[in-house]
């Protein structure tokens, strides 16, 4: 079993928010603490039923433990009210409480108790290469992404199957049963489009000519996409709030394989050498940073950075100490002066920031205040590892 990174409290109650898939279930089983937990499980009908039409049956169950005990609710967005007894009994009785949830859109909508504190919340995503270690393969997460099942299959006709089932599951469930949205066409039509410019500027006018649907339903939708955190907004930096909201951001789905069945291109390999490549090992380090970030507690904030004369810096590093890391993404396994002109172009402009280029190459290098880093080193430099400070540190030796 692949050990997660995510440390969740056994002391105090939490919510543990991730997209289907991602192993919530599994890694609540796992947990000493919760061995003895008081299950409910929201996703049999029968169960969901039982606490809808009885709204105190909670209450009622709880109270019958002792104080201290555990209760394990899984996928609690099915019925938001029950937040309202979880309070009152993490308040009155000392029950705690370990939610999961696939969506935190349902439950803002129902103006859900999120209890202000009283729960932590977690995230948990598809499986990040410091948790895969040595069983971690490039060119499979470039492909099929990371999702716990799909590592756990074999070959690539079951992989294909697993995802363009996930897709349609995503579909149904989460967005038509759960009535996220009143039309599903249009958003049907909607999700491959917004894979396709995957790691792009967000252009709302011309997906809403796309998909028939106005502006404001356009940005609803990709608000969809990051409440059921299935990918999330990368925006532009600016020293000014008001000019980061006047531009567009970037949005990333959190797992390649996930975008590409969206865009029916799994049956395709992802070639090194052309764009595609290029853009998917892009999207899956920014998406890698996301995670690690959030698991590591870094508070790290992350933008992209262009000007008007279309000069881009792929990633922007802002950390709590004020530190600046300026960061180029290239898949190449050989860097030529080409590449690293964006970050030459804003030296002056970015004098004590940190200036990395991140690549597939072996070996470490270093051209004037540039940094070339192999991406797996990128992780360390850049503090998204275990025990990982960050900063410039020494060269490789050749």
């Amino acid at each position: 079993m692949v050990k997660r990174i995510l440390q969740l409290s056994n002391e105090n109650s939490f919510f543990l928010f991730g997209a289907r898939g991602t192993g919530k279930s599994t890694l609540l089983s796992t947990l000493p603490f919760l061995k003895q937990a008081h299950k409910i499980d929201l996703l049999k009908p029968s169960v969901e039923d039982a606490y809808r039409l009885d709204p105190e049956l909670l209450e009622k169950e709880a109270l019958a433990l002792p104080s201290g005990s555990w209760v394990l609710i899984d996928e609690v967005q099915k019925i938001p009210r029950l937040l309202d007894s979880v309070h009152s009994l993490i308040e009155s009785h000392k029950i705690k409480f370990a939610m999961t949830g696939s969506s935190s859109r349902k439950l803002k909508r129902a103006g859900a108790n999120l209890m202000a504190g009283r729960a932590f919340t977690y995230h948990l995503y598809p499986f990040s290469e410091l948790e895969l270690g040595k069983k971690f393969s490039l060119e499979s997460a470039l492909r099929w992404g990371s999702l716990p099942q799909v590592t756990n299959l074999d070959s690539d006709s079951n992989k294909r199957k697993y995802l363009d089932s996930y897709v349609y599951t995503y579909l149904k469930e989460e967005i038509q049963i759960e009535q996220l949205v009143r039309n599903i066409d249009p958003f049907r039509l909607f999700l491959p489009i917004a894979a396709q410019m995957n790691g792009e500027i967000i252009n709302y006018s011309n997906i809403s000519k796309d998909t028939g649907v106005s502006y404001k339903t356009v940005e609803t939708y990709f608000q969809i996409l990051q409440e059921t955190l299935l990918g999330f907004l990368l925006l532009p930096y600016s020293k000014s709030v008001r000019k980061v909201q006047k531009q567009s951001p970037k949005f990333y789905f959190i797992d390649q394989g996930i975008k590409r069945a969206l865009e029916k291109k799994l049956s395709l390999p992802v070639s090194p050498g052309t764009s595609e490549y290029g853009n998917a090992f892009e999207s899956w380090f920014i998406s890698e940073c996301q995670m690690r970030n959030d698991y590591l507690q870094k508070d790290y904030q992350f933008s992209y950075l262009r000007t008007k004369d279309d000069v881009e810096i792929d990633l922007v590093i802002q950390k709590p100490n004020g530190q600046e890391v300026l960061v180029e993404i290239k898949s190449t396994d050989k860097i030529l002066d080409k590449h690293l002109r964006s970050l030459k172009g804003f030296e002056n402009d970015f004098p004590k920031a940190e200036l990395i280029c991140v690549a597939n190459i072996k070996q470490e290098q270093k051209v004037g205040r540039i940094r070339i880093l192999p991406w797996q080193k990128a992780f360390r430099v850049l503090g998204l590892e275990k025990g990982a400070a960050g900063g410039l540190g020494h060269l490789d030796s050749p």
